[in-house]
């Protein structure tokens, strides 16, 4: 009695099925290696990336059509979140640049911005205190 599928296509399944679980033991055994200090400062890196760009900083001459306030809003409240909820465990060789680079877009907000927040009330300044 044969062991194989009467069907083709139910075997390539089959065969890409086990690729991909294989791919994720294999990205699980990875990011298992991976210090949280580690993974914490690349979330913290794309925000900020991400921020930049909406905040116009992009370079290049189309910098300001990616100018989007609303959302880079949303991406260093988001930002601040981690940082200050991060910082305690990352020690302050970590923990101080992600400070200034959030502080550095939270005022780059500032200056972008036609309407301007009161004191304390820009993105992430309720986590982090008035940047003006």
């Amino acid at each position: 009695m044969s062991t194989e599928s009467p069907n083709p296509a139910a075997a390539d399944h089959d065969g890409e099925a086990a690729g991909h679980e294989q791919a994720t033991e294999r990205a699980t055994r990875d990011i298992a290696e991976v210090p949280a200090v580690e993974v914490i400062t690349t979330a913290a890196i794309h925000l900020m990336s991400a921020a930049a760009v909406k905040c116009g900083l992009a370079e290049g001459p189309d910098a300001a059509e990616h100018l989007d306030l609303d959302e880079a809003r949303r991406l260093i409240s988001a930002l601040a979140g981690l940082v200050t909820a991060s910082a305690p465990d990352l020690g302050s060789q970590h923990a101080a640049p992600l400070r200034d680079g959030l502080k550095s877009l939270q005022l780059a907000f500032r200056e972008a911005s036609v309407i301007q927040d009161p004191p304390g009330q820009g993105p992430g300044e309720k986590l982090t205190g008035s940047v003006v």
